[in-house]
Formats: C-alpha cells, sequence, structure tokens
C-alpha cells in the first residue's frame, strides 16, 4: 500500500552539520581523504574507456571519444602511469561550490541550491504524485514497490485507462535517479506522469497509448542519494546510495553481477557492486516489482527505459560484453534492439549505441531486465550533450521543460513498439 512518506530532515544548524558539509565532497563520495580532480582523456576505443573506468574512477559522461571523469590523486597517478594523457579540468569540490552558488547552510530540510527551485525534492515529488492522482483518480494510482535503505517509500504510479483493474494489455515500466546526483531524470519522470495525465483528455495519441498500454512510472530509486546530494541547498556530486558508504544501484543487479571488470568490488569506488546482487534495498524492492508481474508465467512488462544524465544516449543491452550477441540475445534479437534504439535517437537527437560501446559495465539494470526476463530495456542518458564536468548533472532549472519534451515522441515510440 502507499503510505503517506516522511520528509527526512537533515541534522539542524551546528557543528554536526557544517563540520559534515565542510568535509571534501569528494573525499566523502569515495570514502577517502585523498584529494580528487576532474579529468578528461582522449580515448581511441571501448576497450581504452573500459580501462580507464576500470580503475573505479567515477565516470562522468563520455562523447566523441573524450571521457569525463572524476579520479582521486592516486587513480590518476595510476591512469598516468598506464599512459592515458589526462587533461585536469578543476579540482573536485571548487567546482560543487561554484555550482551551487553559495556556501553550506543549516537547513534543515533537503532542498535545491538558489536558481535550481524548480528540481522536485522527494517531498516535492512525492506531493506531485498525489496530485496527479487526486486530479486523474480514473487514470492514475500511486503504491510503493517497497522502501529505500533509510526508509523512504520507493514510489511508483500506475497511469491506465481502467487503472484500478489488471488489464491483458502491455506494460510498460519507467524508471529515474539510480543515481543521486541525477535530477534531471526525476524531472523526466515527473514529466511523463504530468503528459499521461493532463494529456489524455485533449490528444487523441496519448489517450490511444494509455488505452492499450499499462504504464508504470518510478520517479526516484535512490531517494536516499538525492537527498544527500541537496541537503543544505549545496550540491556533493554523490552517486551511489546511502547503505554504508554507498552503493551503485546500477551495478548491483543481479545479471552477469560483478562478471568482467564493469564494476568496483572497493566499497570507497563510485562504481561499488555492493556485497553480492541485490544487497541493495533500492533494487532489490524494484526487482521484486518487476518479478511480481510475471503473471500466469509470463511477463506482462514489455518495455522500460531506465533515464540517466549525461551525454544525450540511447543505449541498449549488453552491457557486460563488446559482443553484439551473446547468450540470451539472438541475432535478430540484436537487430531489434537497434532498430529501435535508432528510431528513439532519430526523434531526439541522441547518440544510438549499444552500451558496451561506451565501456564495460556488469550488474546493469538493462542487462537484467533483458537477461532475467526479455524486457526490451534501454537507457536514456540525457542532456547536455557533453560538459566540462560536474555542471553535466546539474543543468539550470531553465532546461527542465525543453529537455524532458524532447523525449516526447522517443517515449511514443517505444510505447507502440512494447505491443
Amino acid at each position: 500500500m502507499f503510505t503517506r512518506s516522511r520528509i527526512v530532515a537533515v541534522a539542524a544548524a551546528g557543528a554536526v552539520l557544517l563540520a559534515t558539509l565542510a568535509a571534501p565532497a569528494g573525499a566523502r563520495s569515495a570514502g577517502s581523504d585523498d584529494g580528487r580532480g576532474v579529468y578528461s582523456v582522449p580515448t581511441a576505443d571501448a576497450a581504452q574507456r573500459s580501462a580507464v573506468a576500470g580503475t573505479g574512477v567515477d565516470v562522468l559522461g563520455s562523447r566523441d571519444g573524450r571521457l569525463t571523469f572524476v579520479a582521486t590523486d592516486e587513480q590518476a597517478r595510476t591512469l598516468r602511469a598506464r599512459g592515458f594523457r589526462l587533461n585536469e579540468i578543476g579540482d573536485f569540490d571548487e567546482m560543487l561550490a561554484e555550482r551551487s552558488g553559495r556556501a553550506a547552510t543549516s537547513a534543515a530540510v533537503a532542498d535545491f541550491p538558489p536558481g535550481d527551485e524548480a528540481y522536485h525534492t522527494y517531498a516535492e515529488m512525492t506531493a506531485k504524485l498525489r496530485a496527479a492522482e487526486r486530479g486523474h483518480p480514473a487514470l492514475a494510482s500511486v503504491s510503493s514497490v517497497g522502501r529505500s535503505y533509510e526508509g523512504r517509500e520507493l514510489h511508483l504510479i500506475k497511469i491506465s485507462d481502467n487503472v484500478t483493474r489488471d488489464e491483458a494489455e502491455p506494460e510498460v515500466l519507467f524508471t529515474c535517479n539510480q543515481h543521486a546526483r541525477e535530477h534531471l531524470t526525476t524531472e523526466m519522470c515527473l514529466h511523463l506522469v504530468e503528459r499521461f495525465t493532463t494529456g489524455y483528455g485533449s490528444d487523441p495519441a496519448i489517450r490511444a497509448l494509455v488505452d492499450s498500454r499499462e504504464i508504470y512510472v518510478i520517479p526516484q530509486v535512490n531517494p536516499d542519494g538525492s537527498e544527500y546530494d541537496i541537503a543544505g541547498g549545496t550540491y556533493k556530486g554523490w552517486r551511489k546510495n546511502r547503505q554504508g558508504r554507498g552503493t551503485d544501484p546500477n551495478r548491483n543487479w543481479d545479471y552477469r553481477w560483478g562478471c568482467c571488470g564493469g564494476s568496483s568490488g572497493n566499497p570507497a569506488s563510485d562504481t561499488y557492486r555492493g556485497t553480492a546482487p541485490f544487497s541493495a534495498p533500492e533494487t532489490r524492492a524494484v526487482a521484486g516489482f518487476v518479478d511480481s508481474r510475471v503473471v500466469g508465467g509470463r511477463q506482462q512488462i514489455t518495455a522500460h527505459i531506465d533515464f540517466h544524465s549525461y551525454s544525450e544516449l540511447v543505449l541498449w543491452p549488453y552491457g557486460y560484453t563488446y559482443a553484439d550477441t551473446a547468450p540470451g540475445m539472438t541475432q535478430a534479437q540484436a537487430r531489434r534492439f537497434a532498430d529501435i534504439g535508432r528510431q528513439m535517437a532519430r526523434a531526439n537527437g541522441y547518440q544510438p549505441q549499444q552500451s558496451s560501446d561506451l565501456y564495460i559495465t556488469d550488474g546493469s539494470v538493462n542487462d537484467w531486465m533483458w537477461g532475467e526476463h526479455g524486457i526490451l530495456s534501454y537507457t536514456y542518458e540525457m542532456y547536455p550533450r557533453s560538459s566540462s564536468g560536474l555542471n553535466g548533472f546539474y543543468p539550470p532549472a531553465s532546461v527542465i521543460p525543453r529537455e524532458t519534451a524532447r523525449n516526447d515522441e522517443a517515449v511514443d515510440i517505444l510505447l507502440r513498439a512494447a505491443g
């Protein structure tokens, strides 16, 4: 059942909060006192990008052969010793402070820095979902797939013309905010909710999709990390959940988990895969919901998009291998992934490619959705196309309407393909 969410307060003004926020954000993220810089490096191919990512650095984005990432001093020395030519863009903490636009405050509740208030906090996101349910009770129903590590509800909203019934219609799932600092993705999921509820009465194309599909949206898979990233009104560049030193949710899925050098076994790493598959309660809860949609031996969810930022990419499985085909993926299935991916990319202007063409990842949501359930699963890496560093995760709030609506046609392509 959907339960009333709790606004989880951050510590009030005082030494504890100020000491926490004053500590180097990069050091907190890595679980180390080592300094952290933002770097870029030219790479010739996916193998070189995988070699860089495999050192445990925090990859920020990649386009046109250039990889941008955060690395500790030790990681930077290792990469240079391996022959990589690193271009230092700036200091991790200084760049965060500059983007936040002010010093740490003693705010009692998480909020975005001045100028970015149009982004939704967890409480505001919850209120937005409830408002959609109240305003469109015949179309929208809010529930929960479980709780986060810190106890926040992982909200799920279903949108369908007969929302209280489990109809024999293809189901499509949209998930957002696996990585804490990727706040634009929460806005993407909220845009989907708004579009498919308020547009239902006036847009025949929207009505046709809602009438023939059951749409599920999870706007925040990682609410703890998202709230931590903005606590006190300053950005922290936080990626993982808040379990211990943090687990990367998108390396924690139980398909080829930890198999192939595409994640880290070091809890200090930003790509730490966790102690076991689904050791993160957030991924375990979302997977449990997907498992529950196997009805009569058949998976009802036929398509899925997981929204991330940034680099403006449409990605599809597999991520764990460079091969186009592998066990569980025939040539025909690989062609279908690529065909639909390219159609969506033409619609939104993103670059389409197999996930491993970027770099090797293992334990990812797309690989699990397809490998475990045969769900046509994609990742959208949203705006911007490229960035000089951390600003790519914190675009100004003014771009939200444009960059979410930009995906309307691409999303509709997948909804139609789900049939």
